[in-house]
């Protein structure tokens, strides 16, 4: 904090440092009770954690706060903490995440005032929220402000202590009204920004898919922040609907290609691939395939010179309309075969530099008997081949 800030928050702190003047101890430091502060872990003992906040003296702060869920010290040595001044003496200076001690309604108001969070328990469930004790006093948590989300069990919350932000400040305190919603969401935009600033493009992780569109699918990789897989890099073969291959509320593992926009989460647009996590198959085409192989491939699209054919994940080769019939001649290649239909073709060519396939129906001059063929002979399709053909047949019923 510079001396400019310090100077324009001394008169407003003024009275909550006297409510804790007995600790104070006289020290003449810059540091007033109820600053935040930011420091660094020093040292990690048995019940306290050291802090170096750029004082004479240390902070501390018990350890028991510092523990997560499952009572276990998730920071380390050289961590940054961001803590609240409860208290100081002559050798060290108290720091905890919230005021939880008793104190007199100037505190409460100065907590009001300046967005310091207090800590309550959560005595009981009443209409339209809850009653919280708060520092022997009694406050009220609406419904609607304990959590993120929508509270489907209220009772859940009954008998657990938490911290919160007081919202309303009434009758010299004796109408409290608090909100741990407005404190969550204030936490989770400080990880949102640690989460933007740590992730880099080629990075992966995992989300969860939240959204299906026609162009791709919107996947959260972090509360409140999105990214979106376009379509075309959903998978390396043809995706016509991503919901073929995607369900929303599927966990996905995705690489990050892109990240543009500004300096807020809002304003920042992360590009997705699920396709890039395996390797491009164009790179293995020729150890797969050879000219005069046979395999089994599904139709992907027809075009007025011929039908495309995957006959594997990501490769699709070209049955010229030519090489449809040696019986008659075939002006329309929906005439001999289906988008989805599994057909027998056979290789006659391969260019891995342009990216293509020559193919021909395996059994040239019996259409009839390509126009029939449905089966899982020939080389198989893969996991995704297959899904994809039973979306196809679905989608035909």
């Amino acid at each position: 904090m510079s001396e400019g800030e310090r100077e324009k928050n001394s008169g407003r702190e003024e009275g909550f440092a006297e409510l804790f003047e007995s600790y104070g101890g006289g020290a003449a430091e810059d540091i007033e009770v109820g600053s935040k502060v930011k420091g660094e872990i020093i040292s990690i003992g048995r019940e306290s954690v050291f802090i170096d906040i750029g004082a004479k003296s240390d902070g501390v702060v018990e350890k028991a706060e510092l523990l997560d869920e499952k009572g276990e010290m998730p920071l380390k040595i050289g961590d940054a903490l961001e803590l609240y001044v409860v208290s100081r003496g002559d050798n060290e200076i108290r720091l905890s995440k919230a005021i939880s001690r008793a104190g007199g309604a100037g505190l409460l108001n100065d907590a009001y005032e300046k967005g310091i969070p207090v800590e309550g328990k959560v005595k009981r469930l009443v209409r339209g929220g809850f009653n919280v004790e708060l520092m022997n006093r009694r406050a009220f948590c609406p419904l609607g402000q304990i959590d993120l989300q929508y509270v489907e069990n209220p009772e859940a919350y009954v008998g657990n202590t938490y911290r919160f932000v007081i919202t309303q400040f009434d009758e010299d305190g004796r109408n409290l009204v608090l909100s741990r919603r407005e404190l969550l969401n204030r936490e989770l935009e400080a990880e949102r920004e640690r989460f933007l600033q740590e992730i880099t493009v080629d990075a992966e992780c995992e989300g969860k898919v939240r959204r299906i569109v026609p162009y791709g699918a919107f996947v959260e990789l972090f509360p409140g922040i999105e990214g979106m897989v376009h379509i075309s890099e959903l998978s390396w073969s043809r995706v016509e609907r991503p919901e073929e291959v995607l369900n929303v509320g599927e966990t996905v593992r995705v690489k990050i290609i892109g990240i543009e926009g500004g300096e807020r989460p809002e304003g920042i647009r992360i590009t997705l691939s699920i396709k890039q996590l395996t390797a491009d198959p164009w790179s293995t085409v020729g150890e797969m395939f050879r000219p005069g192989d046979k395999a089994a491939g599904r139709v992907t699209r027809c075009a007025e010179f011929g039908a495309f054919v995957e006959i594997a994940p990501g490769i699709e080769g070209l049955v010229h309309i030519s090489e449809m019939s040696y019986t008659k001649r075939v002006l329309r290649p929906e005439d001999v075969v289906e988008v989805g239909q599994v057909v027998p073709v056979v290789v006659k060519g391969i260019d891995p530099e342009k990216r293509r396939i020559t193919l021909a129906p395996s059994n040239a001059g019996a259409e009839e008997h390509w126009q029939s063929f449905a089966g899982d002979s020939g080389k198989p399709l893969g996991s995704l081949g297959e899904k994809l053909q039973q979306a196809l047949k679905s989608k035909k019923k």
